[in-house]
């Protein structure tokens, strides 16, 4: 459970994520598959090639922002996404890879704006909202 000031955080940086969000995710993208090549085979490159998952990934980030006092608006969303990382076979454990590569792609495209206050709020924002979609992914699992 995420604490008010976390929250508040969070909430402070939509402005931000609206007017980077998508270079954020590009980054994000391009590191996470120079440093883990192994979950590359996870993703259409020609959705990373059009621009399309570096943006849908960037609106699902701005979304969480927004509603972080109420994840449970973002449940039709999971489901969504929750069904196409099942059928990538996207794992709990991928989800530090994930969590790491976004952190440092924000703190890289923001620079010295993306205070350690504001990464670490992003850090326990990403655990919580990890865990949602763990969950979730767990019962698709479990249900074929």
């Amino acid at each position: 459970m995420l604490d008010q000031k976390t929250k508040d955080i969070v909430k402070s940086t939509v402005p931000v994520l609206k007017e980077h969000g998508v270079e954020i995710t590009t980054e994000f993208y391009k590191d996470m598959f120079k440093r883990y090549p192994e979950v590359k085979n996870m993703f259409d490159m020609s959705k990373q090639k059009s621009g399309e998952q570096p943006k849908a990934l960037a609106m699902t980030v701005l979304a969480a922002a927004q509603n972080i006092d109420n994840l449970e608006v973002l449940a039709p969303a999971v489901e969504r996404i929750g069904k196409i990382h099942v059928d990538a076979k996207v794992k709990a454990e991928h989800y530090p890879i994930v969590g790491e590569c976004l952190l440092r792609a924000i703190k890289t495209v923001l620079g010295d704006s993306a205070t350690d206050e504001i990464i670490e709020a992003w850090g326990q924002a990403y655990e919580e909202i990890a865990k949602i979609f763990i969950n979730v992914e767990n019962k698709m699992y479990e249900a074929k």
